[in-house]
C-alpha cells in the first residue's frame, strides 16, 4: 500500500513538473526588438518595452506583444492563435496578437500588453489552471481492492463465529479478492496501452482510455485536424476563351515571386501539371493584402482578391459569364485573374478536407458519440461548407482559444464527458480542459505536451480504433471484475461449508488469478487501426 501511494505521488509530481516546465519554457524567445522613435529605429531589449511604445515588425518576424497597428499593412499568419489557415490582412487600427507572424509587409504597432498579459501567455495560464482543476476533479478514491480488505477480515470473523472451525475459517483468508483485482485489472489497462502504442497511439494513462470509452461529445478543430492545413488549388474556372492551362500558367508566372501560401498553391499546381512559364511580363507590382499587377506586352494583368480586382482595378465580368460567376462554390477561397480590366479566370483554393473525415464522423457516431462538433477560427462561410461536407452535428466559426475551452467546460457542466481533438497552440486550452485531450502527432509541440493522447497524423481512423480499444478495455475490466467476485466468492463458500480444503482453495485461487491475468494480457480489438 505504501509503495502504491508513493507511486501515485511520484506520478502526480512528475506530471505537474512537466506541465510547469512546459509553461515556463513557452515563451516567444524574442530578445531584441526595433523600437521606433521620431526619426529612427533603435534595437532594444524586449524586456525594456512598455505599453505605449511603438515597435517595428519586419516581414518574417514574430510579433512579440499584443498591440494595435499604428502604421503600415501586412498579411499576418494567425494559425497558431485562431486556426485560420490563410493569412489575415492587418492595417492601421487593427489588433495583432503576440505569437503571430508577419508573412508579408511591415508593421509599426503600438504595444498594448507586455510580458505576462498577452493573449499568448494567457493561454499558458489557462493550461496551468486547467491542469490543477483536472487533478482536483479526477483524484481517485481508494482502489476497490483496498476497500475489500476489511470485508475479508469481517468474513473471517463471521466464519469463525458460525463454524467454530479453524480450518473452515482459514478458507476465507486463503482466498483474497484484492490480490486478483490488483493484478488482473492493471494488466488489462497496460495491455490496452500496449495495443495503442502498436497502432502509433500514445496514451499517457489508463484513466484517459476509460474516459474516452465513456465520452459522448467529441470536439474537432478544423485546420490541421479535419483538414490538412495546406492550401491547394482545386480548380481553374475560365471566364473567356482561354484554356485553363494557359490561365494557370499566367497566374503562376506572377505568383511565383511572392512567398504567400496561396501563391505557393498556384505555383505548385502549375508544376504538377508540367506547365512551364516564361518571364514574359514586366516588373511585378505587389499590393499588400490585395494582389499583384503587371504587364504582358501591352496588356495589364492583375490577380488577387475580389476587392482588388473589382473595386480597385474596376475589372468587369463578361455578361455571358455572370451566371457562372454567381455559381462559384462558396467553400473555396478565390483568386481572381483579369487581363485589361476583364475577368479571365477564378482560381479556387481549398484547404482540403481529409479524405477519411466524413467516414470517420459516421463511424464515431456508430461507436456511441452522440454529439460531434467542429470549431474553427475560419469564416462562417468556410466553416458551414466544411461542416455540411463531413456531417458534424454542429459547428462554431471564428472562435478564439478561450471560446473552445469555454465550450468544452459548458459541455462538462451539462454532465457530458468530452473529447477534444486538435493540433495547434490555439487548441491547447481546450485540450487541457477536456476529459480527454487528443493531439495530432505533427501538430504544435505545445498541443502534444498538453494532450492526454497523441495519434498519428496520416489518418483519423486511429480515433475509431481508439474508441473500440477503450470500450473493449472497459468490457474486459467488467468481465474480470465479475469473474473475480464470482470465482473467489464460490471458493470461499466451498471452503467455509467444508466442500474443499483451504489448501485446495488457495491452489484454485492462485490458478484462476494467474489465468485471468494471462487472459488480460492476450486480447486484441476486433479490426486494426487504419482499417475497417
Amino acid at each position: 500500500m505504501f509503495l502504491l501511494g508513493l507511486g501515485e505521488i511520484l506520478e502526480e509530481w512528475t506530471h505537474k513538473k512537466s506541465v510547469g516546465d512546459l509553461a515556463r519554457s513557452m515563451s516567444l524567445n524574442v530578445g531584441k526588438v526595433w523600437i521606433k522613435t521620431r526619426d529612427q529605429e533603435i534595437l532594444v531589449d524586449a524586456a525594456s518595452v512598455v505599453p505605449g511604445d511603438h515597435i517595428v515588425i519586419h516581414v518574417g518576424n514574430v510579433i512579440p506583444f499584443d498591440g494595435v497597428v499604428a502604421d503600415g499593412e501586412a498579411m499576418i499568419n494567425q494559425a497558431s492563435m485562431t486556426g485560420e489557415s490563410e493569412p489575415v490582412r492587418k492595417e492601421k487600427g487593427g489588433f495583432v496578437y503576440a505569437g503571430t507572424v508577419v508573412e508579408e509587409g511591415e508593421l509599426t504597432i503600438e504595444v498594448k500588453a507586455v510580458s505576462g498579459s498577452t493573449r499568448y501567455e494567457k493561454i499558458v495560464t489557462m493550461i496551468e489552471d486547467s491542469e490543477k482543476l483536472k487533478s482536483a476533479a479526477e483524484g481517485r478514491a481508494e482502489h476497490l481492492a483496498d476497500r475489500l480488505v476489511p470485508y475479508t477480515f469481517l468474513g473471517t470473523g463471521l466464519a469463525w463465529l458460525f463454524t467454530r472451525n479453524v480450518t473452515r475459517t482459514l478458507s476465507v483468508l486463503m482466498v483474497d479478492f484484492s490480490c486478483a483485482l490488483k493484478l488482473a485489472m492493471p494488466l488489462t489497462v497496460l495491455t490496452a496501452i500496449r495495443e495503442a502504442n502498436a497502432a502509433k497511439i500514445t496514451v499517457k494513462g489508463g484513466k484517459y482510455l476509460e474516459a474516452f470509452a465513456e465520452a459522448s461529445t467529441i470536439v474537432f478543430d478544423k485546420t490541421g485536424t479535419l483538414t490538412k492545413a495546406q492550401p491547394t488549388l482545386h480548380s481553374v474556372v475560365p471566364f473567356g476563351e482561354e484554356k485553363e492551362d494557359d490561365l494557370l500558367r499566367l497566374a503562376a508566372c506572377l505568383e511565383e515571386h511572392f512567398p504567400h501560401s496561396m501563391a505557393k498553391a498556384v505555383v505548385r499546381a502549375a508544376a504538377e501539371r508540367n506547365l512551364e512559364h516564361e518571364e514574359v511580363h514586366s516588373k511585378v507590382e505587389y499590393i499588400v493584402a490585395h494582389g499583384i499587377a503587371s504587364y504582358v506586352g501591352e496588356k495589364r494583368v492583375v490577380i488577387g482578391s475580389a476587392h482588388f480586382v473589382f473595386e480597385d482595378e474596376k475589372c468587369q465580368i463578361r455578361p455571358e459569364y455572370q451566371q457562372r460567376f454567381d455559381e462559384l462554390p462558396l467553400q473555396y477561397s478565390h483568386l481572381y485573374l483579369a487581363v485589361d480590366n476583364v475577368l479571365e479566370a477564378v482560381l479556387c483554393i481549398e484547404d482540403p478536407v481529409r479524405e477519411e473525415a466524413k467516414q470517420i464522423i459516421r463511424e464515431l457516431k456508430r461507436e456511441g458519440f452522440t454529439k460531434i462538433v467542429m470549431m474553427t477560427g475560419d469564416s462562417e462561410r468556410t466553416a458551414a461548407a466544411i461542416a455540411k461536407q463531413i456531417g458534424v452535428d454542429e459547428y462554431h466559426a471564428e472562435v478564439l482559444p478561450e471560446d473552445k475551452a469555454n465550450f468544452v467546460q459548458q459541455e462538462k457542466e451539462a454532465g457530458r464527458r468530452v473529447v477534444m481533438v486538435g493540433d495547434g497552440i490555439n487548441d491547447s486550452p481546450a485540450l487541457s480542459a477536456a476529459d480527454v485531450g487528443i493531439a495530432i502527432s505533427d501538430g504544435s509541440e505545445l498541443a502534444r505536451e498538453i494532450a492526454d493522447i497523441t495519434v498519428g497524423a496520416d489518418s483519423l481512423q486511429e480515433l475509431v480504433y481508439l474508441r473500440r480499444l477503450s470500450k473493449e478495455m472497459m468490457r474486459r475490466i467488467h468481465v474480470n471484475y465479475r469473474a473475480i467476485l464470482g470465482i473467489n466468492g464460490s471458493l470461499i463458500a466451498a471452503g467455509v461449508t467444508g466442500l474443499i480444503q483451504p489448501t485446495t482453495s488457495a491452489l484454485l485461487h492462485n490458478t484462476t488469478t494467474l489465468a485471468l491475468s494471462l487472459r488480460s494480457m492476450s486480447w486484441k480489438v476486433p479490426g486494426e487501426a487504419g482499417q475497417e
